[in-house]
């Protein structure tokens, strides 16, 4: 089983012009590994549509890869995503699934099914071409390049231990430096930095 960081730290390293999309656990640590003006947290509305999200920039922004850190948790409440994102396929999404069977930042709640619901297995039933999974570390980071640069949609499933974020939140108290504007004042950022061709 790998830690988070094992997978956002190579992401980070290997991340080029690509937009970032996190939600729930993974907000906070990758603020840790970036500072991208690329960035976006999808933390402020229901959960589990941080993958919807992502699907529609990678749909508005048809030449850049958009990557997508969504959790186990979040990913049940929206499976209708995989099929919208091969129906047409769109090659430039890359959905990461970051399975450790928990709702980490309310509390570590598991998740209903886990560990035996196989998001890979779903993808593929959808019609993602490109299929990962990964529980070591090594592994993932010597295929990770070859994955970013292949084209999708792509899904690939991390399994990881629980961590122990606490409940998000926005403002200049966080660390990470796309949390310590409002959602709007993100989205806003994100929207300008891409029409200057950031």
């Amino acid at each position: 089983m790998m830690t988070k960081d094992d997978v956002l730290g190579p992401l980070a390293a290997a991340r080029t012009t690509e937009i970032v999309v996190t939600t729930m656990g993974t907000v906070r640590p990758w603020g840790r590994h970036s500072s991208s003006a690329l960035d976006f947290a999808s933390a402020d509305s229901a959960m589990g549509h941080a993958a919807d999200l992502a699907l529609g920039l990678a749909l508005a922004q048809p030449s850049r890869r958009v990557v997508c850190l969504n959790g186990d948790g979040s990913m049940l409440m929206s499976l209708g995503t995989l099929a919208l994102a091969t129906a047409p396929p769109v090659p430039n999404f890359v959905l990461f699934i970051v399975q450790n069977d928990t709702y980490e930042i309310t509390g570590n709640q598991p998740v209903p099914g886990a560990p035996r619901v196989d998001f890979a297995l779903l993808a593929r039933a959808a019609g993602f071409p490109a299929v990962h999974t990964f529980d070591e570390a090594a592994a993932y980071r010597a295929a990770l390049p070859a994955i970013l640069a292949s084209p999708g949609p792509t899904c690939v499933v991390v399994r990881t231990v629980p961590g122990n974020e606490p409940p998000l939140s926005r403002g200049s108290h966080e660390e990470a430096a796309y949390l310590k504007d409002s959602l709007a004042e993100a989205a806003h950022r994100l929207r300008a930095t891409l029409a200057a061709g950031g």
